[in-house]
């Protein structure tokens, strides 16, 4: 079986002095970023030696191999991938939650219902960590290591369905995301599917090609790009923050030789937008031999304008529960980004479904919708904790076929929608607590988001009452609901809630429900300017 540990071991000896990561220099500020190179071989040296510290850790502890160990870290540092790979090179399982989760409560109910033995938190969490009946270790540094003379421990054997990581989805559902438990099987298939989707695309033998962060590591789309990067010796670089600006993206591209950007949705179209004013930054972006792009679609105005421009623009369709990528667009369904096939060595299908409500919402006025379902047979089927009951997995997401293997994106066929940086939320949870906490106050709601850093709520009232004070008092009732969130899930602010006359927002024909389409459409100024996004 591949796996994450398999790829760095084969990387390291074929690609050992080639640099594996560019981390920013200790110096270095968005204003005047500088990066130093980490080689393949010191990679998998610093993931040895942080193996050697948890073990000795954990080893202390009484914690044997296998158990499952918590990691409550940022994801966007060099030692945050130190950790992941580390604790699995240890021989442990690793649990992974991003700061994005912010709620200890939370955390602690998600080890709980894991069996996890230990939590090892971002130092900056502390504070908030509290009291747990599991051992709480602060994350370290590369330079704050203490090995001794610990050996690097032997891996225990393990089988196809053993557990190798557990992620979660990236939304909340009753409270709390779920639990998305991953095999070695599954992480096999991880390691095919990130090897077709991170090929070189720069035909010379002598270059390296160099990309960017995905996003966070505890999440599934920078571990599923990480391992295709590593099998291909190319190199990452770690940008001062995420989302990155456009002068940064310039000096990734000047300073370090980018030549291809991984980028979800709604932070490439911060660029796009850019490129129409910067003529420079539009060059650079022509100049990068792939720009791949997912999380969501591209609006139809970037999409066209990157064609017009000649972007070498590339579409990834994926989820947690799937192992990151199972669709890609290409050339062989023609030059439309939009469209999608499925990737080498899967078992899918695409079924029809029945007609509903929302599809007046989807503007599907022709067409065949179809569902994509990943078939028990395919080594990406998540576990079957997540499966339906005819034991394949139903995604829930929709497309039609417009040729033979080519598909497009037409959204959901539930009240599910992805924030800018891809990740879940469930606005009918929302508006489901809005209207049993606050059903004397608001006669309907409608929860929009789609592509924005966090949910804004359409409030039309029941009472006559000052607006800023019937705003405070809604947030007030729906904060408790809201503190277990991640921060993508939250409407955490007054300015979130916008309060429009009583029968105003769209409704469909035919039943009457407020149509969430076609209010982000409708009110996209006003929200524009909410987000503080820029014409």
């Amino acid at each position: 079986m591949l796996s994450h540990l398999t790829v760095l071991e084969q990387s390291a000896s074929r690609y050992h002095s080639y640099p594996a990561f560019k981390i920013l220099a200790p110096a270095s500020t968005s204003n005047s970023p500088s990066w130093i190179s980490i080689t393949y071989q010191q990679f998998k040296d610093d993931v040895e030696l942080f193996a050697r510290h948890w073990a000795r850790v954990l080893k202390r502890d009484n914690i044997p191999q296998r158990s499952i160990i918590g990691l409550w870290i940022g994801g966007f540092a060099y030692a945050d991938a130190l950790h992941i790979y580390g604790l699995s090179r240890a021989g442990y399982i690793p649990q992974l939650f991003s700061l994005r989760l912010p709620n200890p409560d939370v955390i602690l109910e998600l080890l709980s219902k894991s069996n996890a033995r230990a939590l090892v938190y971002d130092a900056n969490s502390e504070s908030i960590v509290g009291r747990s009946s599991i051992p709480l270790y602060p994350a370290t540094s590369l330079s704050d290591l203490v090995v001794d003379d610990e050996p690097l421990p032997p891996m225990p054997s393990v089988q196809p369905e053993d557990l190798a990581f557990l992620f979660h989805t990236s939304g909340s559902t009753s409270g709390s995301p779920k639990l998305v438990p991953c095999s070695y099987r599954w992480l096999d298939s991880v390691v095919r599917k990130s090897n077709q989707t991170c090929l070189p695309v720069n035909l010379d033998p002598n270059a390296r090609e160099v990309t960017t962060w995905l996003g966070s590591m505890c999440h599934i789309g920078q571990t599923f790009m990480l391992i295709g990067t590593l099998q291909h010796g190319a190199s990452i670089v770690q940008p001062t923050k995420m989302p990155f600006s456009s002068q940064e993206l310039m000096d990734m591209i000047h300073l370090t030789g980018l030549n291809r950007l991984y980028q979800f949705a709604a932070f490439l179209s911060v660029h796009l937008r850019a490129s129409r004013k910067d003529p420079k930054l539009l060059s650079m972006l022509a100049g990068l031999d792939q720009i791949l792009t997912c999380g969501m679609p591209l609006s139809r105005e970037d999409e066209q304008w990157a064609i017009r421009n000649n972007l070498r623009l590339v579409n990834l369709f994926g989820s947690t529960e799937a192992g990151g990528a199972t669709l890609l667009s290409s050339y062989e369904c023609g030059s439309n980004p939009s469209l999608l096939f499925p990737l080498k060595g899967v078992s899918y299908r695409f079924e029809p479904i029945q007609p509903s409500a929302a599809d007046e919402d989807l503007h599907q006025s022709t067409g065949r919708l179809l569902e994509f379902v990943i078939l028990a047979d395919s080594a990406d089927c998540p576990d079957v904790s997540l499966r339906h009951a005819d034991g394949n997995f139903h995604t829930g997401d929709l497309f039609q076929e417009v040729s033979p293997g080519c598909y497009v994106f037409c959204g959901r066929d539930d009240d599910w929608i992805k924030s800018e940086n891809s990740l879940r939320c469930d606005t009918r949870s929302i508006e489901e607590n809005v209207r049993s906490t606050c059903g004397n106050l608001v006669s309907e709601c409608i929860v929009v988001g789609t592509g924005r850093p966090c949910p804004a709520m359409f409030i039309e009232p029941a009472v006559e009452m000052d607006e800023n004070k019937l705003k405070k008092e809604i947030l007030r009732k729906i904060r408790p609901f809201h503190s277990r969130r991640y921060m993508h899930e939250r409407i955490a602010s007054v300015d979130m809630i916008i309060i429009v006359p009583r029968g105003s927002l769209p409704r469909t024909a035919s039943k009457g429900n407020i149509r969430r389409k076609a209010v982000e459409d409708e009110y996209k100024a006003r929200l524009d300017v909410i987000y503080g996004v820029s014409a």
